[in-house]
């Protein structure tokens, strides 16, 4: 008998931080096993562009939401747009973040502050939100928030003390949220990534600098490629993961062993 452990035909999942790199790959991964996809972002303009070629190379039914993931309303908004479209929403992928680098001594508040609102604070309000108005009632979920390896130690190459401290948040947030949500039929998980290269990164990580580290600190010797990270993000919200909640799942090339 067949087994479809990543079937996701009928389902609906909401993917923050859509409108470029990962977000992108991450929703067309999902897409490409028949998932409807919603995409939130800032800037719509390039949310429906993405939308648009989803549902042309795969056929599913897509919808662009802005969305400021730091803004209480406009949170509970969007999630109720979904809703009001689909009826309901099975996977969450909290991917919507930012990056201050700078030397600790010369963080401001407000750097500080903007990190955690974003990456550690935008990611539990749209969690609560997807988790009150559709996931509890239907007693089913698949939440997968996007940390960082940097969520989980320490790095010499680009400081960013306000970035590793969300990060780290994110990955005890989402243990907090699976122990109180595996009783209501949801899963809640993290996905840690390394360096990946999007059209952000790529003359960044192919750098002589970069090049080097990568031979130093990476067991595999090299950065993420393009789709690297979706196998993980759809094993965490496909059937195939039913008794797996509360983890983290590296995805560095071995960053985070040594």
């Amino acid at each position: 008998m067949e087994r479809n452990y990543f079937d996701l035909k009928g389902q609906v999942a909401v993917v923050t931080g859509a409108s470029s790199g990962l977000g992108v790959q991450m929703a067309k991964a999902l897409a490409s096993k028949g998932a409807n996809i919603v995409c939130l972002a800032r800037r719509k303009e390039k949310l429906d562009e993405v939308t648009a070629s989803i549902a042309k190379e795969f056929g599913v039914k897509t919808l662009s939401v802005q969305c400021d993931i730091t803004d209480t309303a406009d949170v509970e908004d969007a999630v109720d747009e979904v809703l009001r479209e689909f009826g309901r929403i099975d996977i969450l992928i909290n991917n919507a973040g930012t990056g201050a680098v700078a030397p600790a001594e010369d963080i401001t508040d407000e750097q500080f502050s903007n990190e955690i609102n974003i990456d550690l604070f935008g990611t539990f309000k749209v969690a609560r939100a997807v988790a009150k108005k559709a996931m509890i009632p239907a007693k089913y979920g698949r939440v997968i928030n996007i940390s960082s390896m940097y969520g989980l130690v320490g790095n010499k190459v680009a400081p960013a003390s306000p970035y590793h401290a969300a990060k780290g948040g994110v990955v005890n947030l989402t243990r907090a949220l699976a122990a109180e949500w595996g009783q209501k039929g949801i899963t809640v998980n993290a996905i840690s990534p390394g360096y990946f290269y999007t059209e952000l990164t790529t003359d960044t990580l192919d750098s002589e600098f970069f090049q080097q580290n990568a031979k130093t600190m990476i067991p595999l010797e090299r950065y993420g490629k393009e789709g690297e990270l979706d196998t993980a993000a759809l094993f965490l919200a496909s059937p195939a993961s039913s008794y797996v909640t509360g983890i983290v799942v590296p995805v560095d090339g071995g960053y985070t062993c040594m």
